[in-house]
């Protein structure tokens, strides 16, 4: 062996590939940190590329749109009893409460669906039902954190978070992750729904409207020129390099240096984004953006339509907003609250489906929708229900889903889930499965420990997966 000493620049030149190959990688990690949201490879190959959340904040009643129970009506009024404790919100439990509402079976499959979705029903054979869906608390600020986050806490990422972390985007001009709330307000909890928790800033939802600028002072005052913000975003950024490359684990820095960079993309991407007079008068009126009652939502589930298709990861909107009859919080008057929040959604969404399956994004796209948990058997204020989070459904169709299929089931009266219980873990790491995402590896690093969407538990709900 040779006792030969060598300088450093020659040490660099014996070793050649070596250090070479350091260098890529090391030019890559820079090239992740520098922008978050670029694409990254997904754990083995998902049908999902997007995924589109309708959050139907209150809290749906599943045994008057989905899930039908002809034992309520036989057993009228009578007290639920033989099913554990009835815990309620609100007041004092009343007795069993038959649905307002005749269910009739649609498709090939058979699918019941009551007559608050006739526009939903007609695509039941692309619509895998989950029946027997449970949750923690039944109370609305933690049950909305937990079918957002994962846990009843705050503080914690949001399901976009976690897709946008795992995935990155494919859109360079827009956000990954983008939410709409409902003009009425927004959900109990506010931006935490959709926050980034732990994780850096970038994989925070950013909230859209869906009417004018897509973002509140997006556009440069009038006085500065297009060309004039260009040449102060190079000089700032300049400045910023200069400081990462001294700093360069300062993720921060990275994100915010990523963020201006695409607030400038997005004065002119995200007004075009969200311009629906670029569609056809017959794709607007689909989505019922012609009549007053279903106008908003329309609007939303179209826009959520284009920034998919704009490579847009993760797409989020609320139905409902504010406090109880503005919401689906239906604690009194249900026959009104349900009728009008169905008949809000219920076009828009079919359409939805119908959209996308027609742009050949369908396949790619899983669409979820859900509330925070499911309402009572039993009534409440004689015309209204409570909250139940022991059994409700939810449904899920493209990216992946196999249509036309049920999981579980609720008891005779709809009170808990029974058969094939699922946990909002399950949910949760089922959505990560149809994104090409394993939930057990998807982790990030806080407190000393490898946190995750779905912490120690869930599992993936394959009856559903095609």
């Amino acid at each position: 062996m040779s006792n030969t000493l060598h300088s450093r620049r020659q040490l660099l030149q014996l070793a050649g590939g070596g250090v070479g190959s350091l260098a890529f990688h090391s030019m890559l990690a820079n090239a992740a940190r520098m922008d978050p949201m670029a694409p990254k490879p997904p754990h083995f190959p998902g049908k999902a590329k997007a995924v589109i959340s309708i959050f139907c904040y209150g809290g749906v009643s599943h045994v008057d749109t989905f899930d039908p129970k002809p034992e309520l009506l036989r057993r009228q009024g009578e007290a639920l009893t033989g099913k554990g404790e009835v815990v309620v919100s609100q007041g004092t439990p009343g007795g069993l409460m038959p649905s307002s509402w005749e269910f009739r079976k649609h498709g090939q499959c058979g699918m019941d669906v009551s007559t608050l979705f006739p526009h939903v029903a007609k695509h039941v054979d692309e619509i895998a039902f989950i029946r027997s869906m449970y949750t923690l608390s039944n109370d609305h600020a933690p049950a909305l954190f937990q079918m957002n986050t994962g846990t009843v806490l705050q503080g914690h990422p949001s399901m976009g978070g976690w897709i946008t972390y795992g995935l990155g985007s494919e859109s360079e001009n827009l956000p990954g992750f983008i939410v709409f709330t409902d003009h009425r307000g927004g959900p109990i909890g506010g931006a935490p729904n959709w926050g980034n928790g732990y994780m850096p800033a970038a994989f925070q939802g950013t909230q859209f409207r869906s009417t004018g600028d897509p973002i509140v002072d997006l556009k440069p005052p009038q006085d500065v020129s297009r060309e004039r913000q260009r040449r102060w975003l190079d000089y700032l950024g300049k400045m910023n390099h200069r400081h990462l490359e001294k700093n360069p684990l300062d993720s921060e820095l990275s994100a915010r240096i990523a963020s201006y960079e695409l607030a400038y993309r997005m004065q002119v991407h995200a007004t075009e984004a969200i311009d629906l007079n670029r569609e056809s008068e017959a794709t607007r009126k689909l989505y019922g953006v012609d009549q007053q009652h279903t106008q908003y939502f329309g609007r939303q589930a179209l826009m959520a339509a284009r920034l998919v298709e704009r490579g847009v990861r993760f797409v989020q909107i609320y139905s409902g907003g504010g406090n109880f009859q503005e919401s689906w919080d239906a604690h009194w008057d249900l026959k009104w609250n349900h009728e009008t929040h169905c008949a809000e959604t219920d076009q828009p969404l079919a359409a939805l489906l119908q959209d996308l399956k027609g742009r050949g994004l369908l396949d790619s796209t899983l669409i979820i929708w859900h509330g925070e948990f499911g309402r009572m058997p039993i009534s409440q204020r004689l015309d209204g229900r409570d909250h139940n989070p022991y059994g409700f459904t939810v449904w899920m169709a493209g990216g992946g889903i196999k249509g036309g299929s049920i999981i579980g089931s609720t008891d005779e009266f709809g009170f808990r889930a029974v058969e094939n219980r699922k946990s909002v873990n399950d949910l949760h790491a089922t959505v990560l499965h149809l994104c090409g995402l394993n939930h057990e590896k998807l982790t990030y690093p806080h407190l000393g420990r490898q946190m995750r969407l779905t912490d120690v538990s869930g599992n993936v709900m394959r009856e559903i997966v095609s």
